[in-house]
């Protein structure tokens, strides 16, 4: 067995989450291991980059939040990154909602929710009778939230397609407490969702648009982690590591024992999606690990399509486009990823991303490779007005793809954090708790480290 420094933390799981924690922990001069199952760091952030095609494996992008707000910018700026970060074409705003077979900007302004042909006259009569609306009481989820203040239609064709793009889940079981707080807490504040939009400076804004700025890398999403791992010390991230076991030493530290050795560390950080922290969990602390065994997730394919850009007759000229479940699609949705950022395609060729599964269809994500790019194909190819085949198709698959806050997500986080309250050297950083973004992980280890170090 080797011995770590008494202050040294060994970080289990090499995603996001697990590197920034490093990077962060480190900049504070605290020794780290990351230890890391797969082959290579980075989790679900992979860019395939092949003569001239930028694709990702895993997001697209993130939201670069402002202020205290920007973690993500802060760890860009340390590890070198600044000049690399792009933020999306201004069209990213516009975004389309498929109804009736067509795609349908969503409004951005009072006059253009006025005229959109998207809701009907009686939802938008709702919308303006919405402070009139009570609060609630408990937590519920967010279709009942939307239906019980904006109405079914509002659900169904803004709120639903957004939970879809954000979570690919089901908002009849996902919490609005957990799963959309800010929403949650205008109406625990003001009583209204437009009162609360209008005292906090917020006026017209689009359903479900976020506040921020879109951001991505010249050269995709994973040039962020490969970089954290290139600037920790040499040796600090070991992949192909799978962590067996963790005892809890006299004294407070930790013996870690994993498939290629053994070692102390003063403190353990499990960075690892629910179900394999619970496995590490369950010897210690059972109910944590009950806890983290209700969290489900979502199975989502990705669907990278190249063309060329004269066979696509959609100008092309939004964000992409999210498709209501009632429209009968089993795609998802699709982003125009080369209008978003430059270099994601040749010249003379486009590239788009759709995603299908879900917890609505989560028997997509395991058809073979063959059928899912014939799905995508003919579902775009109606609605963009394809007249080609792809010179590109890739398949990106994640059976548990992003975690899901259904209702008494909170209670679970609750549970969790009680049982490990006898282990004080012992915590827990990953997207199944305090966002799912790739931003809010980043926040969440910087928030980590911080804590980490005034605990010494």
């Amino acid at each position: 067995m080797s011995e770590g420094a008494p202050g040294s933390v060994c970080i289990v799981g090499g995603g996001i989450s697990g590197l920034a924690l490093a990077f962060f922990l480190h900049r504070r001069g605290i020794a780290v291991t990351v230890l890391e199952a797969k082959a290579r760091p980075g989790g679900t952030v992979a860019s395939e980059r092949a003569d001239g095609w930028i694709v990702e494996g895993g997001p697209n992008s993130t939201l670069r939040r402002s202020g205290i707000e920007d973690a993500l910018g802060r760890l860009v700026q340390d590890v070198g990154l600044g000049d690399r970060l792009r933020a999306a074409n201004p069209l990213s705003a516009r975004r389309f909602v498929l109804r009736g077979g067509q795609l349908i900007p969503l409004p951005a302004t009072p006059p253009a929710f006025l005229s959109t042909p998207l809701f009907s006259r009686a939802t938008k009569v709702r919308l303006l009778a919405e402070p009139l609306v009570g609060r609630a009481r408990d937590d519920e989820s967010i279709a009942s939230f939307v239906r019980r203040r904006l109405g079914a239609e509002f659900l169904d064709y803004a709120v639903e397609p957004f939970i879809s793009g954000v979570y690919a889940g089901n908002p009849e079981t996902l919490s609005v407490r957990a799963a959309t707080p800010r929403i949650h807490a205008l109406e625990a504040r003001y009583g209204s969702l437009i009162l609360g939009a209008i005292a906090r400076g917020r006026i017209a804004r689009q359903a479900g648009s976020p506040r921020g700025t879109i951001v991505s890398f010249a050269g995709g999403m994973a040039e962020l982690t490969d970089r954290i791992a290139q600037v920790l010390p040499q040796g600090a991230v070991c992949t192909g590591c799978s962590v067996r076991e963790l005892k809890p030493l006299e004294g407070g530290g930790w013996s870690v024992a994993w498939n290629g050795g053994e070692a102390e560390f003063g403190r353990v950080v499990i960075a690892t999606p629910a179900d394999e922290a619970a496995a590490l969990l369950r010897p210690l602390a059972p109910a944590a690990a009950q806890a983290l065994e209700a969290i489900p997730y979502a199975p989502v394919a990705s669907v990278a399509l190249g063309y060329r850009r004269g066979e696509v007759a959609h100008p092309l000229d939004g964000f992409g486009f999210l498709a209501p479940r009632r429209e009968g699609l089993r795609t998802l949705g699709a982003l125009f990823s080369s209008s978003l950022f430059a270099g994601r395609a040749p010249a003379g060729h486009v590239l788009l991303t759709a995603f299908i599964g879900g917890m609505t269809d989560p028997a997509a994500e395991a058809l073979p490779e063959d059928e899912l790019i014939a799905i995508v194909t003919s579902e775009l190819g109606r609605l963009l007005g394809i007249s080609g085949t792809p010179v590109l198709a890739r398949v990106h698959r994640w059976p548990r793809a992003i975690p899901q806050y259904t209702l008494g997500h909170l209670d679970r986080i609750a549970d969790v954090d009680q049982a490990l309250a006898a282990f004080p050297n012992l915590s827990c950083v990953a997207n199944w708790r305090g966002g799912v973004a790739l931003a809010d992980c980043v926040r969440n280890a910087e928030t980590a480290a911080a804590a980490a170090r005034k605990s010494r």
